[in-house]
């Protein structure tokens, strides 16, 4: 009979890891070992191959996991918020390193999954090409500042960080701390754009590579951003057996509150998961609700009814469907415009480093307008057709009612609907 391994857990620290094992029904503390990869190498030979590791998300916690896998039969990296630690009474170091032991022993951990090598290339190039925005974003307002200050109103460009934008901001006549902190913030907005162009390039070059991501930017108003960022989130889309689970994963499902004889209510969504993938999902439905399209039907009908904030946000959660089902079933979006897909596969490239095709000219796209216009009219009527089945569906629903058996009577129930 195979004997069963011990049960280690982990309460990770920058400098130290708190070390608590649960063996044969009882728990004790094992002391503590340090932070670096020698000092967790040796304490990963002195466990057995048949013994098990939790330790929670932290910066480390995926090198941490890499370094004891090889010795151990399973490293459990779960999340914060399924352990109810933070809830604690008592809450210490060793008595986390206890709890995460205990419950890891009585099987009551799930694992967070854990991304491969190019996932994690991926989420760390999209993490730092944020940090470089946020940073530049500043740089801007802190420009925008100073023409406050200084009273100079609105200026005469429509890009103020255009060439025309920039030349108009040098010939300033600012007194010297303005003058030195204007040119600073400007030199500062040069670097950013070289890093954050550097960083967009190897994100291109990566997308051009993946099919998956082509196909999720045939969905107009889709770009590579937020493509990238879909796919860094949740890795192999395989995982999810259906598109509920993967809104769930997102944090774009709405809470639930339900007790006793009273009807469930619905609240705001559970903003669980990657808070970058959930904004970019967000910001590429503000876009695609702006393109001709069922999509853009769907928005127009939930905006009618609770407003702009909480319909980009719906057709969000559609997106997040349209893309599982796009995945899961290697197709191309149906309503796609061939001539605005390949504009953007072509930017891409551009931007990638692919050099220009012969006599096209860098920085601009010549379509036939006629297609382009072809193809908008197509979207129309998908969108069209869209908003005719939903009027349909809704007109027939009171009629259904009005067949069937007397409704029942309660606070759950709304006149005229199922």
């Amino acid at each position: 009979m195979r004997a069963v391994g011990r049960s280690v857990g982990l309460d990770v620290h920058r400098d130290f890891c708190e070390v608590a094992i649960a063996e044969d029904g009882a728990v004790r503390s094992a002391g503590r070992v340090e932070t670096t990869p020698e000092a967790l190498e040796l304490f990963a030979r002195s466990l057995g191959a048949d013994d098990r590791v939790a330790l929670e998300v932290t910066g480390g916690a995926w090198e941490i996991a890499r370094l004891l896998e090889p010795h151990v039969e399973r490293v459990v990296v779960v999340s914060p918020d399924d352990t109810g630690i933070r809830q604690a009474r008592a809450k210490t170091d060793r008595l986390d390193a206890r709890s995460l032991a205990r419950l890891l022993a009585a099987g009551e951990l799930d694992a967070v999954w854990m991304p491969d090598d190019a996932c994690r290339v991926l989420r760390r190039r999209l993490a730092r090409r944020e940090q470089l925005v946020r940073s530049r974003t500043r740089a801007k307002n802190e420009i925008h500042a100073v023409l406050i200050r200084r009273l100079e109103g609105r200026p005469p460009v429509s890009d103020l960080f255009g060439v025309k934008g920039r030349r108009w901001l040098r010939e300033l006549e600012l007194p010297v701390e303005e003058a030195e902190t204007l040119e600073s913030a400007l030199r500062h907005v040069e670097f950013l754009d070289q890093e954050i162009a550097a960083v967009e390039r190897l994100i291109a070059r990566e997308a051009l590579r993946s099919p998956d991501a082509r196909r999720l930017m045939t969905v107009p108003g889709v770009n590579v951003i937020c493509a990238a960022s879909f796919l860094a989130a949740i890795g192999d889309v395989r995982r999810f057996r259906s598109a509920r689970r993967l809104v769930a994963y997102l944090g774009l499902d709405p809470r639930v509150r339900q007790s006793g004889t009273e009807p469930a209510r619905s609240g705001r969504i559970s903003k669980r998961g990657s808070a970058s993938a959930r904004w970019a999902l967000v910001e590429a439905a503000s876009s695609v609700v702006r393109q001709p399209g069922p999509l853009r039907a769907f928005y127009e009908r939930i905006r009618a009814r609770r407003g702009h904030g909480k319909a980009v946000v719906a057709a969000a959660r559609k997106l997040t469907v349209l893309f599982w089902c796009l995945l899961a079933r290697g197709e191309d979006y149906a309503h796609q415009q061939p001539s605005l897909t390949a504009k953007k596969l072509r930017l891409l490239e551009i931007r990638a480093g692919v050099p220009p095709l012969k006599g096209e000219r860098t920085g601009t796209w010549a379509t036939h307008e006629r297609m382009r216009q072809a193809e908008r009219e197509l979207a129309q009527q998908a969108e069209a057709s869209y908003t005719r089945m939903v009027s349909d569906w809704q007109a027939a629903r009171p009629q259904k009612a009005t067949q069937a058996a007397p409704a029942k009577e309660g606070a759950s129930v709304t006149a005229g609907r199922a």
